[in-house]
């Protein structure tokens, strides 16, 4: 069977891998492979056949690409190429290396001639049918020589024998030793000048593709005394890729003007271009260059951040605000920074090498010019510390080192390396675990230097007991401010009083609240609280500001982010389970607040790291912000090695429940009515729109009895959720269990209230109304066992609570953010459990919450790194996209 070339390649090439496949066929198609790989390095050049027709072939070949071919038809089996020569007598097969190149030269030459070239019908090396070029048989001869050449060149440098520098002398402009240059040079006259001003020379050496250990100087292959291997075109080949390299740095041109191709004077501005670009370009055109080896190359320059003059060098005491640091630039020498006054005798180089600490050294002309503008202004500590820790920072348009000097070295390696793990505090009723102990040192360590950091241990891993063991570790002064929801202030105070029994503890909350006689320990308040009485907190003298919940102030402008930025204090701590719930300026906030400036304004934040990792244009970003905040902030997850080995098993499950008639039936009029009005709709219209729709199917979802806000519905046999619930309570309270149901809906909590004492199972409510003495009482008697069922809003009660009492943990209802729903498995999840947890997800099938338990799925794998839009991104999806997602599929 016969075959085009084109339709032949995706035969050989799946030939190579298939293990039954003939070995003749696997050669083959590793010979398309790596005719492919040429062409898809670029490495194809026009040529016209010994028919003068036009032709594509592959070239110029690297040594290890002829080495490659030759390995390929080295395994060859004789069935492979047993196609006897024309007219052979006796019979001779044809050399496997030539049938190899005449198939990768075929492949090549199929590969440009598509049929998107159709319209260039009859344009020579475009259209599918072959083109008669009578006239450009001397253009082919050469791109040929390109193609077929056995040698390859590369330039070794000489800048003794030019007088740029020797071991005894200083460097001078030339030489007028007869020895030193050659008596037959061929140069022409206008160039005489030139190479007698000649900073070095450039012998021309000659290498060979079919033997890369083969190598001689030009001039010793011209007088006919380098090796015998190279054949008789090798001064030929030798004279076209000089011709071909010429066109790459035109300076090569004048060994064209010579007798003997061996040698080239260049002037010093030719030797900063192969410092320079020219050098690289060469190098992509097959020419290497060669420095001598004597001649050191070790010179760096790297931008470094110092105290100012007149600063203190040592201690921690630059960290002022006031006081600014120094930006330039160093370089160095082999590792070793330069001298003031050898950054001086750079500065004054004119020439490509200088003599520095006894040896000569090649020299960039951009390291001349950073060593003549050293200086690149002042940082204040902040700035510094932040490009310090990234490692690098952009000056110029480059991308460049950053190296600490002093003080600012030691402080990023007391933050980049473990602090050393104190041993229990004296006077804490308790025994810190190992990783608590080691989230004790951290926080002493950034509390100590004034910076403030965020513990982000996931809920249950006991941030509150290592606060409470932190003041007895440093027995501040001042009293501490602890700022919490409501929901946590009895959780904070009983703490403190059973772990460190005889420090004062005050709640700043309710009627009647006052500061007078505060005199250290903790003063517990609420968000809402600080709000109100912002001004009495902010006048007070605090040893720390503890913000838990800390995700509470993610917005830096609302009002409780003002308060808190309001009180002044040496050091902030911030505590939060998800220091990112839905985007990175969540982030920003937190560590705006520990640490200001850090990470600059929102908008230059969003601009640098945000935009970058959210949109996953820049993988590194991710990285290089992962470097600027890690010291500030501590995350551990239950799930790493050796957190938690003591917490039992957690076992999730989705519950897919079809929708009941009445339910279908809302959820299509819903849909079909709302999608037709945001069609019409634009802008803040739209979007509300998509937001109601999105509301009102989730409750649909639910229960209709929420969506059509019944008074005195009959809650029976109208939600499959409601029938799966009774179902899963039946077996949790058989079994003598007990759990927490969540919702994120108020009026929902109601209507399972109502439902489950109807069916006369014991339950209690707690949401965001729920006084907080009430919640305190409401969490002791579930812990007590004295209630089985709690029912809770999700954004009241997800977080803070201690409910270890709960094996089974229900969520009625999907929340936007995975992060959320981990929070609130975490009240039961946690440092006390001594029950495998089951986590309950109630899912109405083929429906908008179907939809979107696919997309958490995707999403809770990034939930520690980045976490984009919730609820709201939904509002920027199409018209198709949305009725996509919120469409009902009664299939599944």
């Amino acid at each position: 069977m016969a075959l085009p070339i084109a339709a032949a390649v995706p035969l050989l090439a799946r030939a190579r891998h298939d293990p039954a496949a003939h070995p003749a066929a696997a050669c083959w198609g590793a010979a398309v492979l790596h005719a492919l790989n040429l062409a898809a390095r670029g490495r194809l050049l026009p040529g016209l056949t010994a028919q003068d027709t036009d032709a594509w072939r592959a070239g110029p070949l690297d040594p290890e690409d002829m080495a490659h071919l030759r390995a390929v038809a080295a395994a060859m089996p004789p069935e492979a190429y047993a196609v006897p020569l024309p007219d052979s007598r006796p019979l001779q097969v044809h050399d496997p290396v030539q049938l190899v190149r005449a198939l990768v030269d075929a492949v090549t030459d199929a590969l440009p001639r598509t049929p998107a070239a159709a319209h260039m019908v009859g344009a020579p090396f475009a259209s599918m049918a072959p083109q008669y070029l009578p006239g450009a048989r001397d253009w082919a001869a050469e791109v040929a020589a390109g193609v077929d050449a056995g040698v390859r060149l590369s330039l070794r440098l000489d800048l003794a024998a030019h007088g740029l520098f020797d071991t005894r002398d200083e460097p001078r402009p030339g030489r007028d030793d007869a020895a030193d240059t050659p008596t037959d040079t061929g140069a022409t006259p206008a160039h005489a000048a030139a190479e007698e001003r000649s900073a070095a020379a450039a012998i021309l050496q000659v290498h060979s593709l079919t033997d890369p250990t083969l190598v001689t100087d030009a001039g010793q292959l011209w007088e006919g005394e380098g090796p015998d291997h190279f054949g008789p075109r090798a001064r030929v080949d030798t004279l076209l890729a000089l011709r071909r390299a010429a066109r790459v740095w035109p300076p090569l041109a004048r060994f064209l003007e010579r007798t003997v191709p061996d040698v080239l004077p260049l002037a010093e501005e030719e030797l900063y271009e192969l410092l320079g670009d020219a050098a690289p370009r060469l190098a992509a055109a097959g020419v290497a260059v060669h420095w001598p080896k004597e001649l050191a190359r070790g010179l760096t320059a790297a931008a470094v951040i110092r105290p100012a003059p007149g600063t203190a060098a040592d201690g921690f005491g630059f960290f002022d605000t006031e006081k600014l640091l120094q930006f330039r630039w160093q370089v160095a020498l082999d590792g070793l920074p330069l001298s003031e006054a050898e950054m001086d005798a750079l500065a004054e180089a004119h020439r490509p090498v200088v003599r520095l600490r006894d040896q000569w050294v090649l020299v960039d002309p951009a390291l001349v010019r950073k060593a003549r503008k050293r200086e690149l202004g002042y940082l204040d500590p902040v700035d510094a510390l932040a490009v310090t820790l990234n490692g690098t920072t952009e000056v110029d348009g480059e991308e460049v080192e950053v190296v600490p000097v002093g003080a600012l070295a030691a402080l990023r390696s007391r933050l980049t390396q473990d602090a050393p793990v104190p041993p229990q505090p004296t006077g804490l009723r308790a025994t810190l675990r190992d990783y608590q102990l080691r989230g004790l040192a951290w926080l002493d360590r950034m509390t100590s230097l004034g910076l403030g950091g965020c513990l982000a241990d996931d809920m249950g891993l006991g941030k509150t007991i290592t606060v409470i063991a932190l003041h007895l570790h440093q027995r501040p002064t001042a009293p501490v401010l602890v700022v919490c929801p409501a929901s946590l202030l009895g959780n904070w105070q009983r703490e403190i009083e059973r772990f460190a029994p005889g420090v004062p503890v005050r709640r700043f909350h309710g009627t009647g609240r006052s500061l007078e006689d505060v005199d250290g320990g903790f003063v517990l308040t609420t968000y809402g609280t600080m709000r109100s009485s912002a001004a009495a907190l902010a006048a007070r003298t605090w040893a720390w500001v503890v913000a838990d919940e800390a995700q509470h102030v993610k917005n830096p402008k609302s009002s409780t982010g003002k308060a808190l930025r309001g009180i002044k204090t040496p050091a902030r701590i911030a505590l939060t389970g998800t220091p990112v719930e839905n985007n990175l300026s969540e982030l920003w906030a937190l560590l705006d607040w520990t640490t200001p400036g850090l990470l600059g304004s929102l908008k230059t934040f969003r601009a640098l790291y945000a935009r970058e990792v959210e949109g996953g244009e820049d993988p590194e970003a991710a990285e290089r912000l992962a470097r600027l905040v890690r010291p500030f902030i501590l995350r551990r997850k239950k799930s790493d090695p050796g957190i938690a080995p003591e917490l039992p098993p957690k076992t999730e499950t989705d519950h897919p429940v079809a929708l009941g008639r009445e339910q279908a039936a809302l959820y299509e009029a819903v849909v079909r009515e709302t999608l037709a009005r945001i069609e019409a709709a634009e802008g803040i219209a739209r979007r509300g729109l998509v937001m109601k729709l999105l509301t009102a199917l989730k409750q649909i979802c639910n229960h209709p009895a929420q969506y059509l806000k019944e008074a005195a519905p009959g809650l029976a046999a109208r939600s499959g959720k409601l029938e799966l619930l009774d179902e899963l309570l039946d077996t949790i309270l058989a079994e003598g269990g007990a759990t927490l149901i969540f919702t994120q809906y108020v009026e929902m909590a109601r209507l399972l209230e109502r439902h489950l004492t109807a069916r006369g199972i014991g339950n209690q409510l707690l949401h965001g109304g729920t006084p907080v003495r009430q919640r305190e009482e409401m969490v002791d008697r579930f812990q007590s066992g004295r209630t089985p069922v709690f029912l809770l809003s999700l954004k009241a009660a997800g977080t803070g609570l201690n409910l270890t009492r709960a094996a089974h943990v229900i969520h009625y209802d999907r929340w936007w953010n995975p992060a959320v729903e981990e929070q609130a498995t975490d009240r039961a999840y946690r440092i006390g459990q001594t029950q495998p947890v089951q986590v309950h997800r109630l899912i109405a099938e083929g429906t908008v919450e179907d939809n979107i338990a696919e997309l958490l799925t995707a999403k809770r794998a990034l939930a520690d790194a980045v976490l984009t839009g919730g609820e709201t991104a939904l509002t920027e999806l199409t018209d198709a996209q949305l009725a996509d997602l919120v469409s009902l599929r009664r299939a599944a």
